[in-house]
């Protein structure tokens, strides 16, 4: 089995999890993912299975879309509902829906986004969650009279592109957003930062991912069914192809599928194709291809030889 399998995670389990199941009940240790997933979010988790976890390098950049809820009026440590309330909650009179989808569009775009301080970042070589729990620790042993300890440091912004958004209702101080956005984007600080922007403060309560790239929660299949009928994944695995719709694909001949699996490179007459190899050779330097099978499988991912980009190297080879 050699694909993409689209999980439609639940709440609760981490990323990690999901991967340990699936690998006990397809008895398939080659299992991966391509961008993880917080406990507290459910929706789209897409599983490389089998060849196909060669790729996850290739998907693992792609574009993600959002179902989000927020909650106005309080802010927490983690920027979610997981996390310590901050200060007191706000007082007043919550901004009425224009003014609340005027701050959500003034971070449609390309910016440098602080990441939560309870993240995976990383901060001199240690995870940026493990420096705040450390710092909670310390805090808790002093109590009220010990001495302040320092801050725990933020983990460095990072940029990030928010390419759509609205709000799809607004009731009791909630808001429910959709959202599309780059890879490494954190939904939390975006709630964070819309509070900040608004002065009421808010976190986020709910999260659900409906697209990751090519995998589409229309696609998902559940961990229980899976558990029920394991079988149900031969049919559920996107096709390694299919998978990687983004990029550009070249077929090859017989004698290049030879060729490629012997790792030789790749010049116009291994391509049936030959004139579209010309159009991408004078597209972006070393540009990831698929080279296809005359059948349409896909046999390797290739790459422009620096020196002359009318010829390809199989970069990696998945016969």
């Amino acid at each position: 089995m050699d694909g993409l399998l689209v999980v439609d995670k639940p709440i609760g389990p981490t990323s990690h999890d999901v991967v340990a199941r699936a690998r006990r009940l397809l008895r398939e240790r080659r299992i991966g993912h391509t961008g993880t997933l917080d406990p507290m979010a459910s929706g789209v988790l897409a599983l490389v299975v089998g060849r196909a976890t060669r790729l996850a390098q290739f998907m693992s950049g792609d574009e993600k879309v959002y179902e989000a809820r927020v909650r106005l009026g309080v802010r927490t440590d983690s920027y979610d509902a997981d996390g310590r309330a901050l200060g007191e909650p706000f007082a007043g009179p919550l901004p009425d829906a224009s003014t609340v989808e005027r701050a959500l569009a003034s971070f449609i775009g390309r910016f440098e986004q602080q990441p939560p301080i309870f993240s995976a970042k990383k901060i001199g070589g240690r995870r940026s969650y493990s420096l705040a729990r450390a710092q909670a620790r310390v805090e808790a042993q002093a109590g009220d009279a010990g001495p302040a300890a320092p801050p725990a440091p933020l983990p460095a912004p990072v940029p990030v592109t928010l390419s759509a958004a609205a709000v799809l209702g607004y009731d009791d101080g909630v808001v429910r957003l959709t959202l599309t956005c780059s890879a490494g984007f954190y939904v939390r600080s975006l709630a964070h930062d819309i509070g900040e922007r608004l002065g009421t403060g808010a976190h986020l309560i709910g999260l659900r991912r409906t697209r990751s790239g090519a995998a589409r929660i229309e696609d998902a299949t559940t961990l229980a069914d899976l558990e029920a009928d394991p079988a149900r994944a031969e049919t559920a695995v996107i096709p390694m192809a299919q998978a990687l719709s983004h990029l550009p694909a070249l077929v090859l001949t017989d004698a290049g599928v030879t060729r490629t699996g012997h790792g030789g490179l790749l010049r116009p007459g291994d391509f049936s194709n030959a004139s579209e190899l010309a159009r991408l050779a004078a597209g972006p330097s070393g540009a990831a291809v698929k080279l296809l099978s005359p059948a349409g499988a896909l046999v390797a991912i290739g790459r422009p030889s620096p020196t002359d980009p009318t010829t390809l190297h199989p970069s990696v080879v998945l016969m």
